[in-house]
């Protein structure tokens, strides 16, 4: 685990960087508690020796001196530091008497992305936020990635169930709407994406990219298509028109549903989907029977097939296309990882509708409500209003639809306590801040990339250095809000309800006393390879258990195992597809869609200076056609939609679809009250301003950020 070199007193610890959903592998040279260098662990087996510039800066978060190391308490209004005993004992209490007052779901939870990143959210803080009995449970989910895993429950039975591309095999890659290049991957752990990339077409094969803007990935591929934003499923569904017309179709026995899905996309023909997308009949036709031809090949799509009113439909589509070619469960397609810690076994499968919000009705999924309800649900009066929240790493304000309604939305709660080590747009509401240590300071598994990762690995990293004197990891704040919180509920009586609750809260505090690594050790050791925590620990680098394997049913968690390829949930979401198709185009209109940046994690790292060194990245793209048209120059310009309106720098690029305009999400960092050093002075707009919380995923719920209808019009240079 920990090597000692040459200079007495430094180390080399093997570690990996949980930034992102590439979890590189790292070796961190250490002196004493001193970071000296991180660079890539050659040894890795997935990683291979990459890393990205995130990890090289993840001693600029330990050092941060904005980074809070100590409780944080507001008293009229200042900020105080307080003792953790203090301060855990606040926040129970707080949360304890909102629901005491206003019932179960007066408290709602905001859980962020780095939660799926910290082995101890992920073992300790989902028990705890299950304490709290509410249904109002919010979760990052709703602005990311929501469509995958709705269809991996409606196809395969659980939502943790994503085919994986098999990139170390594959000859023909097809991506709609990903930039994996920048992403390092995302729902396909895969880090090192240019060179897997290069060495696709190293074998002979073939890589295209469907986006509307030429992105960093486009530069690996062999061929860029433009696509009008919004327009993916349309696109996806006439290429299996295609297919199921002029190629034979063999399906395994355990499928079902293939003249469903004949019917399903006859409306979708090349010529149709061409009007709605702009992308020529022929094209469709030739990507079509290509894909279809190829030995091997995979379809796979992101954030911006994600991200739209038609993202369900978009990856079911995805899904469709790689089952009824031949591709799914087959070497060089895509096909299930099988991890040493099989979630399917530990989370829920996720169900669609089983509860709706309170306010709009949207549908809940794996029992949380799409995040672009949260605002009206905390200022809508009645039964079941949210009046305290506790939030969880995660930046709401700065990364959901309308961040502005939230921001005013949060100032009316009774109550708030946030789990993070930052004091920004969104904490600066609680009442309470509770601050974990960082990513060095703590060990970690990573329980959900293991999971969609493109090749099967284990990997157990113990801490790298010492937590400070009087820190407490995330797994100690929730163990110890647990209690007090058991505590607190038991004083105040609970309605009555203490003595039928009593035993299972009981239950959740004792499992809060267990120790992370406890934990993975068990699931290793009954997960499908058997493996003991002393093997694990070790290969510092990792445990390389093999390449994906090839089959389908044996993880099928379906009703008889059957896969049914056109689920009824879908209904809905078709019907609306199809009268978008035959809707006329939308003229000269703009609509917008974002990007991501290899050097920024979403609404987070703008704080490190080496990150954000160099040119800004904060420009509105826009083609130089709509640019003479608006009379828009490069420069300070309007950018205005139904819910607000920011003020953009505009660049001109020819590397956007004409009708299209592209900013990066996670800029715009307000400072009033809060201390952000280094990204305070980072230039930008929160692309969430002016994104509509009306906008969503038809089926889903999930936030439509990719198509929002805009407008720009030109401002005076300053």
């Amino acid at each position: 685990m920990k090597q000692l070199s040459a200079a007495a007193g430094v180390r080399t610890v093997r570690s990996a960087c949980n930034l992102c959903e590439a979890i590189c592998g790292i070796e961190v040279t250490v002196a004493g508690d001193e970071i000296r260098s991180i660079r890539g662990d050659a040894a890795d087996p997935l990683s291979r020796g990459h890393v990205c510039p995130k990890s090289v800066a993840l001693a600029d978060l330990r050092n941060d001196p904005d980074r809070l190391r100590r409780p944080l308490r507001k008293v009229d209004g200042e900020w105080v530091e307080i003792s953790w005993a203090e301060a855990i004992d606040a926040a129970a209490a707080g949360l304890a008497m909102v629901r005491a007052r206003n019932g179960a779901d007066s408290v709602a939870v905001y859980l962020g992305n780095p939660v799926s990143h910290s082995l101890g959210a992920m073992t300790h803080g989902l028990p705890f936020t299950e304490m709290l009995g509410t249904h109002n449970h919010f979760v990052a989910t709703s602005v990311d990635q929501l469509p995958h895993h709705v269809i991996s429950t409606l196809l395969y039975g659980h939502q943790i169930l994503l085919p994986e591309p098999d990139l170390d095999r594959t000859r023909h890659l097809l991506i709609f709407g990903a930039n994996p290049r920048a992403s390092n991957g995302s729902m396909m752990t895969a880090p090192d994406m240019g060179r897997r990339l290069r060495e696709i077409q190293e074998r002979g094969g073939r890589v295209t990219l469907v986006d509307p803007r030429r992105t960093e990935t486009a530069d690996y591929a062999d061929e860029h298509i433009f696509i009008r934003p919004g327009t993916d499923a349309a696109v996806l569904l006439a290429m299996i028109h295609v297919i199921l017309r002029d190629r034979p179709i063999q399906l395994p026995s355990y499928v079902e549903g293939v003249d469903q899905l004949k019917s399903a996309v006859e409306p979708f023909t090349p010529e149709a989907a061409c009007a709605f997308s702009s992308v020529p009949a022929a094209t469709i036709e030739r990507l079509a029977l290509a894909f279809a031809d190829a030995d091997a090949a995979a379809c796979y799509g992101r954030m911006g097939v994600s991200t739209q009113r038609h993202g369900t439909l978009c990856h079911w589509a995805i899904q469709a296309l790689n089952i009824v070619t031949g591709n799914l469960g087959r070497a060089g397609g895509t096909m299930f990882t099988d991890p040493a810690v099989d979630l399917t076994r530990l989370l829920g499968r996720g169900g669609l509708g089983k509860r709706h919000s309170r306010v709009r009705g949207l549908p809940s999924f794996g029992n949380e409500f799409p995040v672009a309800a949260l605002a009206e649900e905390i200022t809508t009066p009645g039964t079941g209003q949210i009046r305290a929240m506790l939030t969880v790493a995660g930046n709401p304000v700065l990364s959901t639809p309308d961040g502005t309604a939230l921001d005013k939305a949060l100032e009316g709660l009774d109550f708030m306590v946030a789990v993070d080590f930052y004091l920004n747009e969104t904490t600066r509401h609680a009442d309470i801040i509770l601050p974990p240590t960082t990513q060095l300071e703590r060990d970690q598994y990573d329980l959900i990339f293991r999971a969609f990762g493109v090749r099967n690995t284990a990997k157990y990293s113990p801490a790298v250095v010492p937590k400070p004197v009087g820190a407490r990891h995330d797994w100690e704040i929730f163990r110890d809000l647990g209690a007090a919180y058991h505590r607190h509920n038991a004083g105040l009586g609970w309605r009555g309800l203490l003595r039928r609750l009593q035993p299972a809260a009981l239950a959740a505090v004792g499992r809060l006393r267990v120790p992370p690594r406890h934990l993975v050790a068990l699931l290793l050791r009954i997960g499908p390879y058997r493996l003991s925590m002393r093997k694990v620990l070790g290969t510092p680098s990792g445990v390389d258990l093999g390449p994906l394997q090839p089959g389908v049913e044996h993880r099928l968690r379906t009703p008889g195992r059957v896969l049914r390829l056109v689920p009824e949930e879908l209904g809905t979401g078709l019907d609306e597809l199809r009268k978008d198709l035959a809707a006329p185009a939308a003229g000269h209109n703009l609509t917008l869609i974002g990007r991501r940046h290899l050097r920024t994690n979403n609404s987070w790292m703008h704080n490190s200076a080496r990150l954000v060194a160099g040119p800004d990245r904060h420009h509105l793209l826009m083609h130089p056609v709509d640019a003479a048209r608006l009379g828009v120059s490069n420069g300070p310009a309007l950018l205005r939609s139904r819910v607000g309106a920011v003020r953009v720098d505009v660049q001109q690029t020819t590397d956007i679809i004409e009708g299209t305009v592209s900013l990066p999400h996670g800029y715009g960092h307000t400072v009033d009250g809060i201390r952000m050093g280094t990204a305070s002075q980072v230039p930008g707009a929160s692309v969430n301003d002016i994104t509509d919380p009306q906008r969503l995923d038809t089926i889903s719920g999930n936030a439509a950020f990719s198509g929002t209808p805009v407008t720009v019009e030109p401002l005076p240079s300053s």
